[in-house]
């Protein structure tokens, strides 16, 4: 038996989905992107690493401007 090595994930564990982006409110991850992680290369998980902060960001200005 081997261990499996870890596989960082950006999971916050608070999975809700924002209906207008369809974007994960917890880490801003698609459904896809959330199905497919473990399938995904080092480098695009790299790459949607890079992309989340902005994705949250976003979510988080769209609401902020709903509920000013």
């Amino acid at each position: 038996w081997k261990p499996q090595p870890l596989i960082e994930t950006p999971c916050e564990k608070i999975c809700v989905l924002d209906p207008p982006s369809g974007l994960c409110r917890g880490c801003g991850r698609t459904l896809a992107e959330i199905e497919r992680w473990t399938a995904l290369s080092s480098g695009e998980r790299a790459r949607v690493m890079a992309e989340l902060p902005g994705r949250l960001a976003a979510i988080t200005a769209r609401a902020s401007a709903a509920h000013p």
